[in-house]
This record gives C-alpha cells, structure tokens and sequence, in this order.
C-alpha cells in the first residue's frame, strides 16, 4: 500500500494556490481522496499519469466532506468512470446525493446577509457556485471506526469543519489523511479556515483525535505532507 501526494497548483479569485488530493495505490487498484474544484478532473487526470499509474485502476473516491474544492469535480469522474465505488460519512452523504441543502450553503447564505457591500458580489458569486454543484448518488456510507481497502484504512469521524467530516487512518504506514480536518501550517497540524469551521469546539476535539493517533505522516489537503519526527 501507498499513498501518494498529488499537488494542484491553480489561481482562485487572482491569487495561486495549491491543494493536495491523496491517491491511495493499494493491489493494483486506486483510491482518490477528494476530487478538487469543478473542472478539475484534466488536472487531476495528468497529475495521476505522473507517477506512471493508469487512471483506469481507479476504483474508489472517498470524500471527506461536502466542501467545494473538495466536492467539485465528482460529478465529471463518476461520469468518465461510471464504475468507481463513491465512499462518504453517512450525513455528508444526505449533502452530496442531493437529499438535503448542504450545510456550506446554508452557512454562505445566512453570512451574506452580514457582509458588506463591497464584499456581497463575492459571496452571491460563492453561493451560486454552490448551487451549481452536481449531486451524485453514494455507494458505500461510513461510520467512525469502519473499515476499507480490505481492513487496510480506518475511517476516523473528525466533525467540526463540518457535521460529517472524516479523515483516515492506515496503521501500516503509520499516516492519516487529514482532509480539513487539520492544516499543514509551517510545518504544524492546525484548524483549517477556523472562521468557517461549523462547530469550531468539534474542530478542536477533531484535530486532538488525529493528533493522538500518533501518526508519522500526515496528509493534509492544504498545506501538504507533514512529517512528524
């Protein structure tokens, strides 16, 4: 088993940035942690090529959360890979199905009325982004302490970010891919986007969790690989 790192560079809103989706390579097969933006999927694609792998191994996407730059491009794989087996928590599977109003939406729709008016455009620009989101139905929905990939991962509920956020844990290389969970902040496990985090107290217990797992490699979604020495 393997985890590989695949760094996304790209500008958002005028500025560059980069997000790390994790591939798990596990007998012959691939895991996709996390799908990017929408539109994504090109990148990703020629990303994964990099490392010599065929694309046409992919066999599972797990989501860690309903999240944009998380969900974005899930929609675009499951159509190009209609086989691919959709992994989710069970409540963020209610968001990404379509069954219930995501609560990201919810949340840039109550702060929009807060905003201010230089800044409104930006947030009724987010929030139609959101609404474009296309749903996708759930194979397989999670709870804390199951486990895939033939008992090899451990799914590990980190709420907080959001309601259902999950990360993962695979004991034999020691590592945990954070998902939002945790950042990679100068070479620190921290909160990600605290002032969006919707239930920062969650947050904080959700990061001590993974911490405590006393991992050696933590795979973060922003910020990167840390090692923990």
């Amino acid at each position: 088993m393997e985890i590989v790192e695949l760094p996304i560079d790209f500008d958002f809103n005028g500025e560059k940035q980069r997000i790390y989706p994790s591939l798990i390579s596990y007998k012959d097969q691939l895991t996709l942690v996390d799908t990017g933006y929408p539109n994504f999927l090109p990148i990703i694609e020629k990303e994964i090529t990099k490392y010599g792998l065929d694309i046409k191994k992919l066999n599972n996407i797990i989501m860690t959360h309903y999240d944009i730059d998380h969900i974005g491009s899930l929609k675009d794989f499951k159509t190009k890979y209609p086989w691919i087996n959709i992994i989710t928590s069970e409540v963020e599977s209610k968001f990404i199905s379509g069954e219930v109003k995501s609560e990201r939406l919810i949340q840039a729709e109550e702060l929009l009325e807060k905003l201010p008016n230089e800044e409104k455009e930006f947030g009724q620009w987010f929030i139609q982004r959101l609404k474009n989101l296309k749903h996708v139905s759930v194979d397989h929905k999670v709870r804390d302490g199951d486990t895939i990939l033939e008992g090899n991962c451990i799914i590990v509920e980190t709420p907080g970010h959001t309601s259902g956020h999950i990360s993962l844990f695979i004991p034999s290389l020691h590592s945990v891919i954070t998902g939002d969970a945790a950042v990679n902040e100068n070479q620190k496990l921290t909160i990600a986007n605290p002032h969006f985090c919707l239930d920062i107290y969650e947050a904080e217990k959700s990061l001590r969790k993974i911490e405590n797992l006393n991992a050696n490699t933590y795979y973060c979604y922003h910020g990167g690989r840390l090692v923990v020495k």
